[in-house]
């Protein structure tokens, strides 16, 4: 059974790709800080049928991430990564606090490239695999108060767009995918969406997706119909 390791899999985005890749047949290993959300959704995944692990990690931490894919990749079949874990403070640029923006680049950008550089070795062993990052519409445009987190994605833009040139025409499929805001936990601290409820739900997201993974670049624009 093929693994795909899925960060930020304890809820939104991650937990609903987590249930479709389930439901495909993968072994998923739910990645993240709260080992409390992931064993959620890895009990949701078992009682549907799925097969599922919890791997608590932080991504930033280079020790944490490589020891833990190591131990990981010792166990499993790894066949891919997605990429979703992710934060975002908004506000007037100005009015940033230094603790937010390292956390944005640290989580953001670090966090996805040191997840890919442990993970991609044993892909390229393989012969074959997929890495898949989460990016947001916010990394192809700037947008208002959201300069240091578009930044962030902008990064992860160009580090995903290389990996694609790089590995063009390899069995490693890279994807690229950015859409708008979801109706989502995320904003749960925040002020900066008035009204999550008009924004594509993060199951309807995952779906389309899922239906478009072998596109090398797919966008979802946040608002409903």
């Amino acid at each position: 059974m093929k693994t795909i390791i899925i960060t930020g899999g304890g809820s939104g985005l991650g937990k609903e790709l987590a249930l479709l890749f389930s439901q495909k047949g993968y072994h998923v290993v739910l990645a993240g800080r709260t080992v409390e959300k992931l064993s959620s959704v890895r009990n949701e995944l078992a009682d549907g049928g799925g097969n599922a692990d919890v791997m608590v990690v932080d991504i930033r931490n280079r020790e944490d991430v490589f020891s833990k894919v190591k131990e990981l990749c010792g166990k499993y079949d790894v066949y891919g990564l997605v990429n979703n874990a992710g934060v975002g403070h908004f506000g007037p640029f100005g009015d940033m606090d230094d603790a937010q923006i390292v956390e944005m680049l640290d989580t953001n950008v670090l966090g996805t490239i040191l997840m890919t550089k442990a993970v991609l070795p044993i892909l390229l062993g393989r012969r074959e695999g997929r890495i898949m990052n989460i990016i947001s519409t916010a990394g192809l445009r700037g947008k208002v108060n959201e300069a240091v987190y578009c930044a962030s994605k902008f990064a992860v833009r160009g580090f995903t767009e290389s990996l694609q040139k790089e590995f063009e025409g390899r069995s490693i499929k890279i994807n690229a995918v950015y859409m708008g805001g979801m109706d989502t936990p995320f904003w749960t601290d925040s002020d900066h969406v008035k009204d999550p409820s008009r924004l594509r739900s993060a199951r309807e997201v995952a779906e389309f997706i899922m239906e478009q993974m072998e596109q090398d670049t797919i966008v979802i624009e946040s608002k409903k119909g």
